[in-house]
C-alpha cells in the first residue's frame, strides 16, 4: 500500500533535482544553492559512478526497487530514458537520452561556475559594487 506512495515521491523528489539542476542559476538567490546541487549531482554520477557505472543515480536506485517490487520488469538504467518513453509511448534510444542529458547537465554547471566564480570588473570592485 505505500509503495506506490514511495513511487511518487521518488518521481517528484527526482523531478525537483532535475529541474533545479537545470534552471536553478536562473534566480541570484539559489545560485549558491544550484552549485551545491550540480556539484553533488556530478560526485553521484562520476565518483559513485567508478563503483556503480558513470551516471549512477541512488534515487534512481532505490526508486527502481520500488517499481520492481510493484512489478515492473525491464527498467532501463536512466530516469530520465524512462520519462521519456512513458510521456513518448515509444522506447527512445538511449544513446540519445544520455547525452542530450550529458550536455544539459554540462550546460547548467558551466553556467553556475561562470556565476558563482566570475569577478566583477577591478573599477566596480573600488566602487563597492
Amino acid at each position: 500500500m505505500w509503495l506506490p506512495i514511495l513511487d511518487s515521491f521518488y518521481t517528484l523528489l527526482h523531478l525537483l533535482i532535475i529541474g533545479f539542476n537545470l534552471l536553478g542559476w536562473i534566480w541570484p538567490a539559489t545560485r549558491r544553492w544550484h552549485l551545491c546541487g550540480v556539484l553533488l549531482t556530478a560526485a553521484s554520477w562520476l565518483v559513485l559512478g567508478i563503483w556503480y557505472g558513470i551516471g549512477y543515480c541512488p534515487i534512481t536506485d532505490w526508486q527502481w526497487e520500488v517499481k520492481t517490487r510493484l512489478g515492473e520488469r525491464n527498467l532501463p538504467n536512466s530516469f530520465v530514458k524512462y520519462q521519456v518513453d512513458k510521456l513518448a509511448g515509444a522506447d527512445s534510444d538511449p544513446g540519445w537520452i544520455d547525452a542530450i542529458t550529458a550536455v544539459s547537465f554540462a550546460v547548467a554547471f558551466l553556467i553556475a561556475l561562470y556565476l558563482n566564480f566570475r569577478r566583477l570588473p577591478r573599477r566596480a570592485r573600488q566602487r563597492g559594487v
